[in-house]
């Protein structure tokens, strides 16, 4: 019964964190479930760093660097064992310097016909892994990862005189609202103790096929560099 109060509290402070900013959401999440997501058997904190986005099946695209942040949960499981989730609030994936294409509009066309796309996609990643620490320093870890989509953009840039132009399109409705693919990695943890600042790298094959365009593949693939901040590991630490 107290697992599945845990739970039920960790999944209601996910959707909390789809739904609302960064900042107001870790406020709303101490208020209502307090000293419960500090407990001995769950850790939560941060997680944020940066990712080295690709698009497969787009031989001429690059990779692309992007910012994210979110929440992680690493609930115990059975001595070394841990079921490691969260939410990346801000998360991108995309690839850049692509050719251009006809936006139906002579101006624009003549303007970005010599210009590069990026393609930029805002994703809700949840990941749900197996995380299995040795000598609560090193860590292997391995599982899946959802996302939900929430905006995309074609982004057209060309080089003037003067500097950079931009324009930026809003392409939503030519990617599927979900994604789903294997999520892996390795990590290090700066301090023995059983929550402590962590840093680690971890990779992302993407299984679906992402596009609604007929005739056309996309899948998402990404590296990502990430450091975990335990909150209120201390405090908890202090009152015990």
């Amino acid at each position: 019964m107290k697992i599945m109060k845990t739970c039920f509290k960790l999944v209601a402070a996910s959707f909390f964190l789809l739904v609302t900013t960064t900042g107001n959401a870790q406020v709303l999440i101490s208020l209502l479930f307090g000293d419960a997501l500090n407990s001995d058997k769950v850790e939560f904190g941060l997680v944020g760093g940066w990712n080295r986005s690709y698009l497969l099946d787009i031989s001429e695209s690059n990779g692309m660097t992007n910012f994210n942040l979110g929440f992680y949960f690493h609930i115990n499981l059975k001595d070394n064992s841990y079921l490691s989730t969260g939410v990346l609030v801000k998360s991108s994936v995309g690839a850049s310097g692509m050719s251009t294409y006809p936006l139906g509009n002579e101006d624009l066309d003549d303007l970005y016909q010599n210009g590069t796309l990026t393609k930029k996609i805002n994703y809700f990643h949840v990941p749900i892994l197996y995380h299995h620490r040795f000598h609560n320093r090193w860590y292997l870890e391995g599982g899946i990862q959802l996302g939900l989509r929430n905006k995309a953009y074609d982004i057209f840039d060309q080089q003037v005189l003067d500097g950079d132009l931009q324009y930026k399109l809003d392409v939503g409705d030519q990617y599927k609202r979900l994604d789903a693919g294997l999520l892996g990695g390795a990590g290090y943890k700066f301090k023995k103790e059983i929550k402590s600042i962590s840093a680690g790298v971890n990779y992302y094959y993407g299984l679906m096929n992402v596009s609604e365009l007929p005739d056309t593949k996309i899948k998402n693939s990404s590296i990502y560099l990430y450091v975990k901040i335990p909150i209120g590991a201390g405090k908890k630490k202090e009152s015990n």
